[in-house]
């Protein structure tokens, strides 16, 4: 009887530039054969690291889970909206390449993006999830505390179908607990 041991658990880190090949071709596949993204052409390599630029410019992460020594998916959050009152709202975006799925990369990039977005002055985190989440991100994110706001319905049409947006919500630390730092200062 032969004994199996259990898959590593994924390491994650910062994505560096080099990681832009790999990260392009797991959005690439998602673009192209599913619906958790709306885009239609995949970007190239040069449009994903200046997404990251801009994801890294307001303080942001932008993190890579590795498996056996290969990049097996990666996450960042991005402004919710860019209207100065949703300055403390942000929403996730996580792709895992198909060869990973159920290994738990997804659960370790989204803890770990939570943990890090909770140290700067977010309070909630938005997920918008396409197709009432039939690739398991619902779960993921309900796992993660995340809950159902809604659902917009029919607001994509992608692969010859309309698409509705699950939206859920999470509150990061403290969330509308307390005012935030910069409020309290600009009410004394």
């Amino acid at each position: 009887m032969s004994e199996t041991s259990p898959a590593a658990a994924p390491v994650i880190r910062d994505a560096t530039d080099a990681d832009f090949h790999a990260i392009q071709a797991i959005y690439a596949h998602h673009v192209l054969t599913g619906v958790a993204s709306f885009e239609e052409t995949p970007p190239s390599v040069d449009d994903l690291r200046q997404r990251r630029a801009a994801v890294l410019s307001h303080g942001l992460p932008y993190i890579v889970a590795i498996v056996d020594g290969k990049i097996a998916g990666y996450a960042y959050a991005t402004l919710y909206r860019p209207r100065i009152a949703y300055r403390f709202t942000i929403e996730d975006s996580i792709y895992i390449d198909d060869a990973c799925r159920g290994r738990g990369v997804g659960r370790a990039l989204l803890a770990e993006l939570i943990d890090r977005c909770e140290q700067g002055p977010w309070r909630q985190m938005i997920a918008v999830i396409a197709d009432g989440g039939r690739g398991g991100s619902m779960s993921l994110h309900r796992n993660a505390g995340f809950e159902l706001v809604g659902t917009l319905k029919a607001v994509g049409f992608k692969h010859g179908r309309w698409l509705d947006s699950t939206v859920m919500q999470r509150a990061l630390g403290q969330g509308s607990d307390a005012l935030p730092a910069d409020a309290e200062a600009a009410s004394d």
